[in-house]
């Protein structure tokens, strides 16, 4: 079994995005990321200084508006407007979860498509399906980018999602198609989930319930990417798959922490830096 080290390659992609910046600093070009926060969620304000940190490594502006959670729909959208509008910022984030009080699927909207590094915004996530060039969310994108540098071949491969939602399964299953897996999408209503993630040559869960996947969902020599985070009862950070179980079947396993999670913000600046070149 060999580990997929989501840091180290996270942290090759931020070097050579840093390399990229300064190439295009010397052209003329620069861009700022704009962080939107509502409220004090502890786990958003983690992110939000980790995608502020992530900046500063490579070399691009970032600037925060961290808002009271009860912020009115109508001063975010206020914020997002200003935003769309301002020249310099070339990418605008707003975390995820909002307070319930704002309808996301609105703010989401409201960003401006060519500024949208998230890449969840409609115009985005048709592109995605048309298979024509956009920004992809995150998370996914990374999943692709571990695979492809550990040398994992996609191509004719049997892949499985476990996980439907509209940030990750969906996306994710995607573009393995687009690097021509044959891809099947499972979810909490797929009666024989055990049955389907155990014929995968490449099992990808991201269904949010720790620790769920456990040695009978995962056939020998199969790949395994974990894009689960979460707490086990010792308070220890787990994913949604059973990593002790599983990690004697498994070809290459991600692990958690350490594995997908460092790859979201590494491709968000990916998307950050794809933006200033778009200018």
């Amino acid at each position: 079994m060999e580990l997929i080290d989501g840091k180290a390659i996270s942290a090759e992609i931020k070097d050579e995005l840093k390399l990229k910046v300064e190439k295009l600093k010397s052209e003329g070009k620069e861009g700022c990321l704009a962080v939107i926060q509502v409220g004090n969620d502890p786990a958003s304000s983690i992110y939000v200084k980790n995608k502020k940190k992530a900046c500063e490594y490579i070399g691009i502006g970032s600037v925060s508006y961290e808002l009271s959670e009860n912020t009115s729909e109508e001063k975010l959208l206020g914020v997002i407007d200003d935003l769309n509008k301002n020249p310099d910022i070339t990418g605008i984030l707003v975390q995820l979860p909002l307070p319930s009080s704002i309808c996301e699927d609105n703010i989401i909207k409201a960003i401006s498509p060519e500024k949208d590094v998230d890449g969840f915004h409609p115009v985005n996530v048709g592109n995605l399906c048309g298979g024509r060039d956009c920004f992809v969310s995150c998370t996914p994108a990374g999943v692709i980018e571990l695979l492809k540098r550990s040398n994992v071949d996609i191509s004719g491969k049997s892949c499985v999602v476990i996980g439907r939602s509209n940030i990750v399964g969906k996306p994710m299953a995607l573009l393995m198609l687009k690097e021509n897996a044959t891809v099947t999408i499972c979810h909490s209503k797929t009666p024989n989930l055990k049955e389907v993630a155990s014929k995968a040559d490449i099992l990808i869960v991201a269904m949010g319930k720790p620790k769920f996947v456990g040695a009978e969902y995962v056939k020998k020599g199969a790949v395994v990417i974990d894009v689960g985070i979460h707490r086990d009862e010792n308070n220890k950070m787990c994913g949604d798959v059973d990593f002790e179980a599983v990690k004697d079947i498994a070809s290459k396993i991600t692990p958690v922490p350490g594995g997908v999670g460092p790859m979201t913000i590494a491709m968000l600046m990916k998307n950050c830096v794809k933006a200033i070149e778009n200018k």
